[in-house]
């Protein structure tokens, strides 16, 4: 697979094995681990912001997507990315 860039928009299986558009909204590094956040197309292009779920994902170096394995982990790339949507917050308040 190549590079996962913000913006794109694949598809994944769900748990039932149904497919589901997802839009990458951002893109985190940590400890040299590609980590993207997506969130279901549908959910996007409804009115209702509030009701967005954001899923976190592991890229790995054939560029294949998995879940995060451990709470330690979802825990840092959560932090990670919630001070990456904060900034933008704050890029665009200004």
């Amino acid at each position: 697979m190549d590079e996962i860039k913000v913006g794109e928009i694949f598809t994944i299986s769900d748990e039932a094995e149904e497919e589901q558009q997802v839009e990458v909204l951002a893109k985190v590094t940590l400890q040299g681990t590609d980590y993207i956040a997506v969130s279901f197309l549908e959910d996007l292009e409804e009115e209702n912001q509030d009701e967005i779920d954001i899923f976190f994902l592991k890229v790995d170096e054939d560029g294949d997507l998995s879940a995060i394995e451990s709470d330690e982990e979802f825990d840092k790339v959560s932090e990670a990315f919630d001070a990456i949507l904060e900034e933008d917050e704050e890029d665009n308040e200004a």
